[in-house]
């Protein structure tokens, strides 16, 4: 596995008005709204960074909108951009890792596996195809 740089982080958020007020309110981070999701690809030292809801992170890892009350709530989330995603899943197979997807190609075409790691962070392996185009 051959990390190139985080493509994304952010907590995971219960009020998303609390943790609006928060990050764009008080802290002035450029955050523009999508279906309830906050993000941003303008900060600098991060490619990626959004206030992701719970609701949407269990949809995404269990195709449900609650998450299973017998895995740890996380509270953010954090991805690893990769060379090959189907790789790095058999690298985390092969370690024992339980993943929640593997190489899900997700609506908006990034491929991602996603598992929680030890300390309850919601941890993807990913390949970001818009990241790769030519100038980015």
């Amino acid at each position: 596995m051959n990390v190139h740089f985080i493509a994304g982080f952010g907590p995971i958020v219960n009020d998303i008005q609390t943790s609006r007020k928060l990050y764009i309110d008080t802290l002035n981070l450029p955050l523009k709204e999508e279906s309830g999701y906050y993000q941003s690809e303008t900060i600098e030292g991060v490619k990626h960074f959004a206030l992701w809801p719970l609701s949407q992170a269990a949809s995404s890892c269990f195709d449900s909108n609650e998450w299973p009350a017998d895995i740890t709530v996380p509270t953010s989330w954090i991805e690893y951009e990769v060379e090959s995603v189907e790789d790095a899943t058999q690298v985390l197979l092969d370690q024992g890792y339980v993943l929640f997807v593997k190489n899900k190609t997700e609506p908006w075409g990034q491929v991602v596996t996603r598992f929680l790691s030890p300390e309850g962070i919601i941890t993807s392996v990913v390949y970001s195809p818009w990241f790769h185009e030519e100038g980015k």
